[in-house]
């Protein structure tokens, strides 16, 4: 699919000015956290982070990893895929469960446990697919979370007793046709009743690359690879109302991304979606190799969540080829991260076009008029940052190199929020 470029331009820069219009002009704008990563955080010392999360004063650091060392890198820890850390001091705790295989998503769980999943078979050597839920004191699996399904958990989002399992899965033995499930957060139990009916064609996997929850809970947005949702098109992105037990799609949808030449091999170039902490917006973030400023590719896109129908982004962001894999949407910034180069960068052929920023690594962008934000503390690009987690306190980032800011750290970086 082919998109106007003088009619989008047209109408994201007349909503971008109307949003600015809008905003309160007496409250100064909230801003980005420092760009000089904090001392304190530990250091992971191979592989690369998947995901982030937290449980009270604890940080959960998920990904393919086997060691980690405390922040002056004077003691050296054994973990297999999975760690975690105190947020008040840096602290490597005693959390060591060994699973077999990648750890690619994390959600807090019930009672101050967690919930991680990935491509695994084991933890511990027990018998444990794609899923688990751990005890965070003894750093075993929780007696009576037995999920029966098999495959590829790449996300995973929760509100109250409902877990949201995205991926590549198969349930009960069945072929991995499901992307999309609910489970009981408590026991792993299947919800029959939810169905969002995701297909592709035959050439194609259905696959959920990654699901967000609006903070009221009343709707979630999945991105990934399919074209219908309940018999509806809807190319790689869907919205659901999740506020009923019985689940429906909406009839939101956008057409912005079709089934374009990205690069040879994505079934989806779709990488990670967030809502706004007060639930007005979302944003995408995509990859590509593709740099054609009328593709999708490369970008990250603002969309409204009010509206009914086809849906047009508000902004685009394009980094002019570079891939985008993570996204944090803050009411002072969203936060990209990724393999970029650059960012304001619509004329850009994986090179520097006029008027576009250097960001390596990671970028920060203004949530109302999409353009890039001076924030620009740099790091390591390698294939990409993927996970960020945003606290009262700052920004925790994860990724797969040990240069953030201009100085060595390891995999894991936090970015402290600035004094207001």
């Amino acid at each position: 699919m082919r998109r106007n470029r003088a009619t989008l331009s047209t109408v994201t820069a007349l909503t971008a000015c109307l949003l600015a219009a809008a905003a309160p002009a007496a409250a100064a704008p909230p801003q980005p956290v420092q760009d000089d990563p904090a001392d304190w955080t530990p250091h992971l010392t191979d592989g690369e982070v998947w995901a982030l999360a937290r449980v009270g004063d604890t940080v959960l650091v998920a990904g393919e990893f086997g060691a980690v060392t405390s922040a002056d890198k004077a003691t050296r820890y054994e973990r297999h895929n999975l760690m975690a850390f105190r947020i008040s001091d840096g602290t490597v705790l005693d959390l060591a469960p060994k699973f077999d295989g990648p750890v690619y998503a994390l959600a807090p769980g019930p009672d101050g446990t967690v919930i991680a999943a990935g491509d695994f078979r084991a933890v511990d050597g027990l018998p444990q697919r794609a899923i688990t839920r751990l005890d965070l004191v003894t750093g075993r699996p929780v007696p009576g979370f037995a999920p029966k399904i098999t495959g590829e958990v790449l996300t995973l989002a929760r509100h109250d007793h409902d877990l949201y399992v995205g991926g590549r899965i198969a349930v009960d033995g069945q072929t991995y046709s499901r992307g999309l499930i609910r489970m009981s957060a408590d026991t792993g139990a299947l919800d029959p009743a939810f169905d969002a009916r995701l297909a592709a064609p035959a050439d194609r996997p259905v696959k959920v690359q990654d699901v967000a929850i609006s903070p009221d809970g009343a709707r979630l947005l999945a991105i990934g690879s399919f074209t219908t949702a309940d018999s509806n098109p809807r190319e790689q992105v869907a919205m659901l109302d999740i506020s009923t037990p019985a689940a429906k799609v909406t009839d939101w949808h956008t057409g912005f991304y079709g089934l374009d030449d990205c690069g040879d091999g994505f079934h989806t170039y779709l990488r990670a979606a967030d809502f706004s902490p007060d639930g007005r917006f979302a944003v995408i973030v995509t990859s590509g190799h593709s740099s054609d400023d009328e593709l999708a590719c490369g970008t990250a896109a603002r969309y409204e969540t009010a509206g009914h129908g086809e849906q047009q982004p508000t902004w685009v962001n394009h980094t002019g080829g570079n891939s985008l894999f993570a996204v944090e949407v803050t009411p002072a910034a969203v936060y990209v991260g990724g393999h970029l180069q650059w960012l304001d960068n619509p004329d850009g052929d994986k090179s520097k076009g006029p008027g576009a920023v250097d960001r390596k690594g990671i970028g920060a962008i203004d949530p109302r008029s999409g353009r890039a934000l001076p924030w620009n503390p740099t790091r390591t690009r390698g294939e990409g940052l993927r996970a960020f987690l945003s606290i009262a306190k700052g920004l925790f980032v994860g990724s797969d190199t040990d240069r953030l800011g201009h100085e060595y750290h390891g995999r894991v970086g936090f970015f402290p929020r600035r004094s207001q």
